[in-house]
């Protein structure tokens, strides 16, 4: 049978106790397995091992080894070569290195038995273990660390703090090495920590942030459950009391004094109080409010980065009227914690008295824009109202008005310097301007620098005085084919006036043309009327233009009217009654005939014609040249027919 084992005590070089030890089942073991010619077993060596010789792990043995040397053993697996090594003639294997445990805690090592001569296994292969035993070689640690933690002032006894907690590299399964417990060297009697958990607490109740907020503690760990000879290592815990709203505010004063001008502009700050407050944070927001005589004319806010508060005037000051305010001012915290209000109040009070000093003040009109109104018919000189300013310091001072020409820059208006009445001072035209803004100044008489300013809106009444016209120039055409009865054109009017009802328009032909046979004019009574013909059979030979007056009267008091000419041109339409060329019409000549002729013997003609005839011999040359160049012209063109003046006279009807 074959075994292997360690001994609790082995001879060699150095003589020193063998630290590996055997945990084989006994000779009872090795005689029931005697199957086997291996039994391998687990070997424990002791970490950090520091001696001069190779340390003895154990002994291989086989009982095919008769001690002739023809057995060889071999050593193989972690460690094999740079660690381990074994004495192939007797089995005994040695550490040649120190071993450290947390490192590497344990190795796997394969043994074998060969022929020295063959190198033929005479037993299998097996494995062992060889073990690194520990010992209390490292120290506990806080990874941790170091800690930083916060607590709430004022805090109970055993309000928990934070938890620290240290690590051991050494085996936790053997021993005690591992084993730490927590104490506390540096932070009492205000801090503890547990042993054990290492939960540190509060030692003290109260702890008040505004006497030391923050304390530094320092927390030790020890091995081998704290006994002597025990590794340790510390941390540091900085401890912060956080604040609570413990503490009120406070005015540092009881009384304040500020002086302001009366000139002060609304809107503008006052004055600054401020109530301290031992808290930090949102536990010392303020909230102020005035408590007495200054509501309606100040107003408090708080200033967010300082927690001030700020007096801001809401209304303007009159010395005159009241030149002090004793105000009563209340500071409260706006985040008060219901347990700490049995401490007492969280706001204070303080009188704040605001003097208002006198400056001398420009003029003040009694009503800051007078509204006016004056006829554009109304004559120069004409009052049209009044304007009112005083002086409003005690010495009531004599005001004296003007008119700002920038404001009146064609001088329609003047103002009496002594008793603010305003007047006309050119005539007006609502049509050209119907409301006139002034700028009203009054000064003072003893100190003309103080200028006050008011305003006067005058409106301009309307009156009838613009009689109606045509809407829009109207440009009528009239087809030859056009039937009895057709509306060839609808008209409207149009009036600068402007009557509180409205406009309303009369439209009529006049008298002298009422009753001629050409048209007729009917009143739609909607403020249009339609020029209606009387006849057909226009032509355009016979007359090419009609000139038809008419009449508008509007509904003014008194009713003013004019009379507009409406022409009327004849024009060749087509069946959809379009017009297509408008104006005279050509005479024809004789076929052939070219135009350079036909100029060439009316030059003849009217060197031999007198003067008196010329003129209708120059109206039929333009006729027939117009013909020659375009036989027929499109609607856009019928205006540049050239049609000569004396001629056009002749072929008007005059109604």
């Amino acid at each position: 049978i074959l075994g292997c084992w360690g001994l609790i005590s082995a001879s060699g070089a150095s003589g020193t106790q063998n630290q590996v030890q055997h945990t084989a089942g006994g000779p009872w073991e090795l005689l029931r397995r005697h199957k086997r010619s291996w039994v391998w077993n687990q070997f424990f060596v002791l970490e950090e091992y520091t001696g001069e010789e190779p340390l003895y792990v154990g002994k291989l043995h086989s009982d095919v080894d008769k001690g002739d040397g023809k057995v060889k053993y071999v050593l193989s697996g972690e460690g094999s070569t740079s660690i381990f090594t074994i004495d192939e003639n007797t089995g005994d294997i040695h550490a040649t290195k120190r071993l450290d445990r947390e490192e590497q805690a344990y190795y796997t090592l394969q043994a074998q038995a060969v022929d020295r001569l063959t190198n033929i296994p005479v037993e299998p292969r097996s494995e062992f273990v060889v073990k690194v035993q520990d010992i209390n070689d490292n120290e506990p640690k806080f990874l941790d660390g170091p800690y930083m933690a916060g607590v709430p002032e004022m805090s109970a006894l055993g309000t928990t703090v934070v938890q620290v907690a240290a690590t051991d590299a050494d085996d936790p399964t053997y021993g005690n090495s591992a084993r730490v417990v927590y104490s506390i060297i540096s932070g009492q009697p205000y801090f503890s920590v547990d042993p054990k958990t290492g939960v540190v607490r509060t030692a003290l109740p109260n702890m008040d942030r505004e006497v030391k907020d923050q304390y530094v503690l320092v927390i030790q760990a020890k091995d081998m459950v704290g006994q002597m000879g025990g590794l340790s290592g510390t941390t540091s815990v900085t401890v912060t009391l956080t604040d609570v709203n413990d503490n009120p505010p406070r005015f540092s004063r009881k009384n304040y004094q500020y002086m302001v001008l009366e000139s002060l502009p609304v809107a503008s700050v006052v004055a600054r109080v401020k109530a301290l407050d031992n808290d930090i944070g949102p536990n010392a927001e303020m909230e102020y409010r005035i408590m007495e005589d200054g509501p309606g004319v100040f107003n408090i806010t708080t200033d967010e980065d300082t927690q001030e508060g700020v007096i801001i005037l809401q209304k303007p000051l009159d010395f005159e009227t009241k030149n002090s305010f004793n105000l009563r001012i209340e500071a409260t915290n706006r985040n008060i914690d219901p347990a700490f209000v049995h401490l007492g109040s969280f706001s204070d009070t303080t009188s704040v008295k605001v003097t208002v000093e006198d400056v001398n003040e420009p003029p003040v009109f009694s009503t800051q824009l007078g509204k006016m109104v004056v006829s554009e018919d109304a004559r120069v000189g004409i009052s049209i109202g009044r304007v009112s300013a005083h002086d409003p310091d005690s010495s009531n001072s004599a005001i004296r008005y003007s008119i700002d020409r920038n404001t009146d820059l064609e001088r329609f208006f003047n103002v009496d310097a002594l008793s603010g009445v305003i007047s006309t001072a050119k005539p007006l035209d609502r049509e050209v301007n119907s409301v006139h803004n002034l700028t009203i100044l009054a000064m003072e008489s003893h100190d003309p620098t103080q200028v006050g300013k008011g305003f006067a809106v005058i409106t301009v009444l309307d009156i009838n005085d613009n009689p109606p016209v045509f809407a829009i120039e109207y440009e009528t055409l009239l087809c030859e084919n056009a039937a009895p009865g057709q509306v060839i054109q609808t008209i409207s009017a149009v009036d600068k006036d402007e009557p509180p009802s409205g406009h309303r328009f009369y439209f009529a032909l006049p008298p002298s043309v009422a009753g001629n046979s050409n048209f007729t004019l009917r009143d739609n009574k909607d403020n249009t009327a339609s020029i209606v013909t009387k006849r057909g059979g226009f032509r355009r030979r016979e007359q090419v233009l009609y000139r038809l007056p008419v009449l508008i009267v509007d509904s003014g008091s008194p009713a003013l009217s004019s009379t507009n000419t409406l022409s009327v041109s004849v024009c060749d339409c087509d069946s959809d009654g379009v017009a297509q060329s408008c104006g005279a019409v050509a005479y024809t000549l004789p076929a052939g005939l070219s135009t350079g002729a036909l100029v060439a013997i009316l030059g003849c003609i009217i060197t031999l014609l007198g003067k008196n005839n010329r003129d209708l011999l120059l109206l039929m040359i333009a006729l027939r040249l117009n013909q020659l160049s375009s036989k027929r012209l499109p609607m856009k063109s019928r205006d540049k027919v050239f049609i000569p003046q004396h001629s056009q006279k002749n072929s008007l009807m005059h109604w």
